[in-house]
């Protein structure tokens, strides 16, 4: 891999990891349109996904802080209720009281996380193998980039909502999941569609930003571990190495200022340019597999 490839790998998953318009569609183009050896190994995909999951933490630091001691909190509160059941059940007189796991906002938060985890993984893992089959051609992400600006040309039509973390359900939470799982295929950008499946749910287009890109960190965590078992003894070389912190740097700083300009667009319902983007490329990408073929 050369410090060009380097560059433009950062960059690309920089940028298209949040602005809905799929990162591994446009990377599985640039294998195929533009010829570019992007062979550089697992080790080099999990470093970029780690960037962008480190843009995720910088932007909405706040929130994640909260959340992360919810969490804490809320398999606290779990784990006291099941040490009371169990002596509620030993006891014959006294009746222990059970702790209220849900008590603000941000803990109604991380349980909706949590439930959207669970169809995400599923969904992630049974599509693995027919990913990594149909991504080296064209026509796939071509179709589902086409899809894609079908489903963000929706997102601009989609009425304002009032639905914050108190007002959501954990049926809500199950379908921004599945669009989540969705998503793995290449070309179906998963902001795009987790956030259009937000606005469906009825979620304030705020919170359908914010609940979009912090759903993505126990995703793109899950994703790492999956791959980390196919690392096994690969070893790198000390100029590998630096075109992995170039790439690394690049895909955390692009990153960075386009979750922030998505979370301004979708305020403004400006999609519609993503949509027609999504659908020439796509269009371009199905054209050029049937010229191929």
């Amino acid at each position: 891999m050369t410090l060009i490839q380097a560059i433009l790998l950062g960059l690309v998953q920089g940028l298209t990891e949040f602005l809905p318009v799929s990162s591994s569609g446009h990377l599985a183009l640039m294998k195929n349109l533009l010829r570019v050896n992007t062979d550089a190994g697992i080790l080099f995909d999990i470093l970029l996904h780690v960037a962008t999951l480190i843009s995720v933490c910088a932007v909405m630091h706040k929130d994640i802080i909260k959340l992360a001691l919810e969490f804490i909190g809320i398999v606290g509160d779990v784990a006291s209720n099941v040490v009371t059941f169990f002596a509620n059940i030993a006891s014959k007189n006294e009746k222990g009281f059970y702790r209220r796991v849900i008590t603000s906002s941000y803990r109604k938060f991380a349980v909706l996380i949590i439930v959207s985890s669970v169809p995400t993984a599923i969904l992630g893992y049974l599509l693995k193998d027919i990913i990594e089959t149909v991504e080296s051609e064209l026509l796939v992400p071509g179709i589902c980039l086409i899809i894609t600006g079908v489903i963000l040309l929706i997102s601009d039509f989609i009425s304002e909502g009032t639905k914050k973390p108190k007002e959501a359900t954990n049926g809500d939470a199950f379908s921004i999941g599945v669009a989540q799982g969705i998503a793995t295929l290449p070309g179906i950008s998963r902001s795009g569609i987790t956030i259009t499946a937000c606005l469906l749910c009825g979620f304030d287009r705020r919170f359908a930003v914010k609940y979009s890109f912090i759903m993505s960190i126990p995703a793109i965590l899950g994703a790492l571990l999956l791959e980390l078992k196919d690392i096994g003894g690969q070893s790198s070389t000390g100029a590998e190495v630096g075109m992995y912190v170039v790439g690394m740097f690049i895909a955390a700083v692009v990153g960075f200022f386009a979750l922030k300009l998505t979370n301004a667009i979708v305020q403004k319902k400006s999609f519609k340019y993503f949509a027609f983007y999504c659908l020439g490329i796509g269009a371009v990408s199905v054209i050029a597999y049937i010229i191929k073929f």
